[in-house]
Parts: structure tokens; C-alpha cells; sequence
């Protein structure tokens, strides 16, 4: 069920020795190394399954300034800029489009956080543009569907998740990183304190940094080192319809279901806030702190206890550095989408777009999102841990920031003036009684 993603070829002997070990080959992952690279440090990144096979491919392919919480907007709009030339800078199309993001809502509780949040944004240069109902309908002429209001940002944009990390981990090889996939992390080691090497199932490599960047399975690995993670992953599902005539260019979200076009002439289709919980351990050891975003969500969410309990990122499971870890058990976390949100999307295109009658499923997808409690990720050093660094906890929203957080781990690993303000994604946020809250704007 997974969606077709850009291979890349693994590079052969690991390496004995590295100035940084990335753990993990999404977009985090790709997107540091890249950057380490470009500046001259010896990096080697390691990957449990394939570059970009888990969230980083199964994401909306949304690239876009609105609606994003303020604390994490000047990664967003850093992010923005560097999308303007990254298929020049990689040598490969990313698929971006400035093609513009429209959000459309007949509740007025939605339209009054937009303007709100619309003037915040002013100030720091996003064009963004409340628009009635009747705008609406002429940006969607084909729409049998009408709406009071939403917003609309003209700059924001879209590209292809499934081209991204990969053409990312191919241009870090080109400047001398070397990429490793299934080939799994199993433990950091640490000497007097601080990173010395990685254990991987392929050898050992010596280095003084690493970066977890794993995604739903970076709580799990640091867990393991006795690095508590606030983190809890949601059961995402997707689908990309066959080509279909272009109703807009860019993405349109409609509380419901959104969709973005595609290269390839059909859509990706999303169902907005909807996902499965799955009851696992973790989850019940955090339920806490994600109390708040727990009742915000819970209207659209469905709960289910399976295998994942036992085995899934959020499980309880001890492993050893000399033998077999779970994340070689489980190469590429793969969740069957559910077919009752593949209907629903159905049924939504049709009512809204009579067009669109009739469409046809090419590939269906489940994700899991990787979720802190207020929605921002942590990327950063871990104070205790010299040498010791995180990109994950995206919550839904790391592939459009991708480029950013690449750049901002990467800073942060050499020490150099970061280009935004780091610390609202310190890792101590989630250790030092910070008040979390729940999720700011999505």
C-alpha cells in the first residue's frame, strides 16, 4: 500500500568513521545531511528501510506559510524561500509550484481564527487574503458546493513528497555523504558523556554528533538511551486519484477532505483531521500532556488495539546493540488505509465537485503522523547528551518546513549562527515542566 517513491541507490562499505551519524532518510534526515554536507562535514546517514518511504512520502505535499503557528512561521517562511530554488540546488524537479493554498469554512469560529491569525502574519511580510463566499466560488467555478469564507495565500505552494528526500539524499551523496538504507541504528554510543558512535546492523561507525531524525520511531530510539521524547503517532490515510481535468492548481482545504494537484494530472486527497488512534503503552504512559489535543481531535478519531501495541513505534520492547532491534523488524512502517476514509473521500469529491464523479483511486495510502503535544517539533541539542541532536515530532507538517529544519539541524550541529531563533523547538520543552498546552494553529 505504500505510494511509489523515487529510489535511490545505497552507497557500499559503511564508512568506519564520520563527523555526524544521521539516523533516519525522511526529509529531516535527507535534508541536514544535504546541508552538512554542502558545508563541508563528513556525514553518513543511515536508514532502517528506503529513503522517504514512511511520512515524508505519505504527506499532503502541502508548502505553505499559512495558518502556521507563529512560534514555528519564521521556519516557514525560510522553508518557502529555499523551495523557490531547491530543484535548481538539487538538479532535480521537486515538483514545487507556487500555484497558491486556499482554506474554505462555513464555520465562523474558523473564519475568526483566519483573520486573526491574518494579522499577525502581516507582520512578518505573509501575504495572506481573507475572501468571502462569492470569491470562493469564482476561484472554484466548478465547485457545487458553497462556503462563507476562508483565506487564501497566492505565494504558498505544492510539491511531490515522493521526489523530495530522495533527490535530497542524492545531492548529499554527490557532495561526498554516503547513504545507507536497511541499515538500521540500534544504538548511540556515548564516551565520558558524549556521542562517540553508532551501532548500526552493518558495523559500527565513530563520530562525535549524530541526529535522530526517525520519525514515529525517534521516541523509541532515544527512549531506549533513557531520553524521554514526548511523542505519539495518529494513523493518517490518503489516496491519489487517476489524472482528472484541473479544478485549481494548488491545494484547497474544506474541513472535510482537502486536495493538492499532482504532476502526474490527478490529486492527492486528504481527509482532514481524521485518523486512527491506536492504543499502545506509550500513548497510555502520555496520555497527560496530550490530554488538551486529545479533546480537540477526538470528535474525528476512531481507536483501534492491534499488533501495533506490541511492536509499533509506541510499544515497550527492549533490544540489544548485538542483536536484532525493532526497527529491523519493521523496515517501513506501512498501515493499511482505511477503506471507510477512502469512501468518505470519494463521496466528498463528488458532492463537491461534479466533475469529479466517478474518479478513480490510483494508489491508497495510511501514514503515521509523529505528534508532540503542542504541535511543534523539536529540533535541537540535547543539553545532558553532548554531541546529541533531534529533528522529529513534525506533527503532520514537517515536509513543507523541511528544507528549514534541514538547514536549522544542520546550524545547530556545526555551531554556526542559526538562520532562525532555535528556541521554540528546544528538546528541553518536553523535560523541564514548560507548560505544552495543545496544538496552535495547524
Amino acid at each position: 500500500m505504500s505510494p511509489p517513491v523515487r529510489p535511490v541507490e545505497s552507497d557500499g562499505k559503511l564508512p568506519e568513521h564520520a563527523d555526524v551519524v544521521v539516523i533516519g532518510g525522511g526529509i529531516a534526515g535527507a535534508a541536514t545531511a544535504w546541508e552538512l554536507a554542502r558545508a563541508g562535514v563528513s556525514v553518513v546517514l543511515v536508514e532502517k528501510g528506503r529513503i522517504g518511504a514512511e511520512q515524508s512520502s505519505r504527506n499532503w505535499g502541502w508548502c505553505r506559510q499559512q495558518n502556521r503557528d507563529e512560534r514555528e512561521l519564521p521556519l516557514a517562511i525560510l522553508a518557502l524561500r529555499m523551495w523557490e530554488t531547491l530543484s535548481t540546488d538539487l538538479g532535480g524537479d521537486t515538483g514545487f509550484r507556487r500555484s497558491g493554498l486556499l482554506y474554505a469554512s462555513n464555520d465562523e469560529k474558523d473564519l475568526a481564527r483566519w483573520e486573526a491569525w491574518g494579522r499577525m502574519a502581516a507582520g512578518y511580510g505573509v501575504d495572506s487574503r481573507i475572501v468571502g463566499g462569492g470569491q470562493i466560488a469564482a476561484m472554484l467555478p466548478s465547485a457545487a458546493k458553497s462556503w462563507k469564507g476562508g483565506v487564501y495565500s497566492p505565494t504558498d505552494g505544492r510539491a511531490e513528497p515522493a521526489l523530495v528526500a530522495p533527490l535530497m539524499a542524492e545531492a548529499a551523496q554527490k557532495l561526498g555523504a554516503t547513504i545507507h538504507q536497511n541499515c538500521a541504528a540500534r544504538e548511540i554510543e556515548f564516551s565520558t558523556g558524549r556521542v562517540s558512535g553508532v551501532v548500526t546492523e552493518a558495523g559500527r561507525i565513530r563520530c562525535g554528533a549524530v541526529l535522530v531524525a526517525g520519525g514515529a520511531w525517534a521516541g523509541m530510539l532515544l527512549r531506549h538511551h533513557g531520553i524521554p521524547l514526548i511523542q505519539a503517532s495518529i494513523q493518517s490515510t490518503s489516496f491519489a486519484t487517476r489524472e482528472l481535468p484541473e479544478l485549481t492548481a494548488g491545494g484547497v482545504s474544506m474541513q472535510d477532505i482537502t486536495i493538492r494537484r499532482r504532476l502526474d494530472g490527478g490529486y492527492t486527497v486528504g481527509l482532514s483531521g481524521f485518523g486512527r488512534l491506536h492504543v499502545s503503552p506509550r500513548g497510555i504512559q502520555q496520555m497527560r500532556p496530550f490530554w488538551k489535543t486529545f479533546v480537540e481531535r477526538r470528535a474525528k478519531l476512531t481507536y483501534s488495539f492491534g499488533a501495533s501495541f506490541f511492536n509499533g513505534p509506541d510499544s515497550l520492547q527492549n533490544w540489544r546493540a548485538d542483536g536484532i532491534s525493532p526497527f529491523e523488524r519493521q523496515r517501513v512502517l506501512d498501515p493499511v488505509p482505511e477503506k471507510r476514509l477512502l469512501q468518505r473521500g470519494l463521496a466528498g469529491l463528488a458532492e463537491t465537485f461534479p466533475a469529479f464523479v466517478g474518479a478513480q483511486i490510483a494508489h491508497a495510502w495510511g501514514g503515521m503522523v509523529d505528534c508532540t503535544p503542542d504541535a511543534i517539533p523539536v529540533i535541537g541539542p540535547v543539553q545532558s547528551h553532548p554531541g546529541l541532536f533531534i529533528s522529529a515530532g513534525h506533527s503532520g507538517h514537517g515536509f513543507g518546513v523541511g528544507p528549514a529544519a534541514g538547514r536549522l539541524a544542520a546550524e545547530l550541529i556545526r555551531g554556526v549562527t542559526p538562520s532562525v531563533d532555535p528556541k521554540p523547538f528546544r528538546y528541553e520543552r518536553m523535560i523541564d515542566g514548560t507548560d505544552l498546552g495543545g496544538m496552535g494553529m495547524m
